[in-house]
C-alpha cells in the first residue's frame, strides 16, 4: 500500500530591501546617531546661542543711525520717508553737499541728479550706512568720493556670516562622513553591511543623513536671523538679505552634497582614524579657502565674481553678490547648473572610488588604483 507524500513547505525569510530602502535605513541610522549624541546637541546649541546673539547685536549695531548726518538738497526731501535718527542739513546744490561730505561735517549727502536712474543720487566719502539706504523710498545710485578707504559695515558682517556658515557646516558634518566610513572600515563593521545592502546605498545613505543634519542646521540659523532682525526691528536689512540667503540655502544644498560624496570616497582609501587627513586635507582646503577670501576680500568684486562661478565657492560668493547688487537676474542660475553639473561629475567620480576602496584593508589605496578598480 503506497503512501502520500506532502512536499514539506519552504520558509522564506524576508525580502531583501531595495536600493531606496537601503539607502533610507542608512540615513535613518546617521541621523539618529547624531541626533542621540549628546556632544553633538551641545554644540549645535552653543552655535545657535553665540548666532542669536552675534545677529541681535549686529542688527542693534546696524540700526543705530542716531544723530547721524545728513545733506539734503531741496529737489530730494521727498525721498527720505522719515528723519527719525537722521540730522538733516539743508543744502542749495550738490557742490555744498559735496563740500559737507568731503569735510567730514556730515556722513553722506543725498541730492538731485537728473542723469541718475532713480533721479536722485547718495554721495558719501568711502562708505555708506545699508541700513540708510534701505530706509530711503527708492533704491539710489550711489557715489563714492574716496573709494580706496570704502568700508561697509554689514556688508563685512554678512560676508562674515556667509563665510562662517559654509566652513563650520561643510567641515562638521565633512568630517563627520569621513569618520563613519573609517571606523566602520577599521571595525569591519563595513563587511557585515555591504553584504545586505549594495555599496552604493550605503554611500547614498551616509550622504543624505548627513545633507539632511547640515541642512536642518542652515534652516534653523536663517531662522535666528529673521528672529533676530525682527526684534531689533530691522525689517529693510532683513528685506535686503532675504533673497540671498535663500540663494545660500540653495547653493549650500548641493555643494554639500558635492563635498559629501568626495569626504566619504577620501575616507574610504585609507583603513585607520590617523590616515584620514592625509585624503581629505584638499578637501578641507577647498573648504577654507571661500572663507578667507569672502572674509579679506569681500568687497572685491573681481573675486567675488570668480568666487561664483567656482562651484566649491560659489555657495559663499554668489549670494555675498546677490546681497551687494553685484549679480545679474541670471548669473545666479548659470552659477548653480555648473554647481549641479559638477556635483553629478563629484557623485559618480566618488562613487566609483568608494566602490572601489572600501573592502581594501591595510596600506592607503592609491587614487589612480581607486578610480581604475
Amino acid at each position: 500500500m503506497s503512501t502520500l507524500t506532502t512536499p514539506a513547505r519552504r520558509t522564506q525569510g524576508p525580502a531583501a530591501p531595495n536600493f531606496a530602502q537601503s539607502t533610507w535605513l542608512v540615513a535613518e541610522r546617521e541621523i539618529g546617531s547624531k541626533l542621540r549624541s549628546k556632544s553633538f546637541l551641545i554644540s549645535f546649541g552653543i552655535l545657535f546661542g553665540i548666532a542669536l546673539i552675534g545677529v541681535v547685536w549686529a542688527g542693534f549695531a546696524a540700526g543705530n543711525t542716531s544723530g547721524t548726518p545728513v545733506a539734503v538738497t531741496s529737489d530730494a526731501q521727498q525721498l527720505l520717508p522719515s528723519t527719525a535718527g537722521l540730522e538733516i542739513t539743508e543744502v542749495s546744490d550738490r557742490a555744498a553737499a559735496e563740500d559737507l561730505v568731503t569735510a567730514g561735517d556730515v556722513d553722506l549727502a543725498i541730492v538731485g541728479d537728473s542723469a541718475s536712474p532713480t533721479g536722485f543720487t547718495v554721495i558719501a566719502e568711502s562708505d555708506v550706512s545699508s541700513t540708510v539706504l534701505l530706509g530711503l523710498s527708492v533704491p539710489p545710485t550711489v557715489e563714492l568720493l574716496d573709494p580706496a578707504g570704502a568700508w561697509n559695515f554689514v556688508g563685512y558682517i554678512v560676508a562674515i556670516g556667509f563665510g562662517f556658515v559654509f566652513l563650520l557646516s561643510a567641515q562638521m558634518f565633512g568630517s563627520t562622513i569621513a569618520q563613519s566610513v573609517v571606523e566602520e572600515k577599521q571595525t569591519r563593521v563595513v563587511e557585515l553591511l555591504i553584504s545586505a545592502i549594495p555599496t552604493r546605498a550605503l554611500l547614498a545613505g551616509k550622504v543624505i543623513g548627513n545633507t539632511v543634519l547640515a541642512m536642518g542646521q542652515i534652516l534653523i540659523l536663517a531662522a535666528i536671523i529673521v528672529v533676530g532682525l525682527t526684534v531689533t526691528g530691522q525689517t529693510e536689512l532683513l528685506q535686503g538679505i532675504g533673497a540671498p540667503i535663500i540663494w545660500f540655502a540653495i547653493f549650500f544644498l548641493f555643494g554639500f552634497i558635492l563635498l559629501a560624496a568626495l569626504f566619504a570616497a577620501a575616507a574610504a582609501m585609507v583603513s585607520r582614524q590617523e590616515d584620514i587627513g592625509s585624503t581629505t586635507g584638499p578637501l578641507i582646503l577647498l573648504i577654507m579657502a571661500p572663507y578667507f577670501l569672502v572674509i579679506f576680500l569681500w568687497n572685491n568684486a573681481t573675486v567675488l565674481t570668480v568666487m561664483s562661478y567656482v562651484p566649491f565657492s560659489a555657495p559663499v560668493g554668489m549670494p555675498m553678490r546677490l546681497f551687494l547688487g553685484q549679480a545679474e537676474w541670471w548669473e545666479p542660475l548659470l552659477s548653480l547648473a555648473i554647481l549641479f553639473v559638477t556635483c553629478i561629475a563629484a557623485i559618480l567620480i566618488g562613487a566609483k572610488i568608494y566602490d572601489n576602496s572600501l573592502l581594501r584593508m591595510g596600506a592607503r589605496v592609491k587614487l589612480m588604483d581607486a578610480l581604475r578598480g
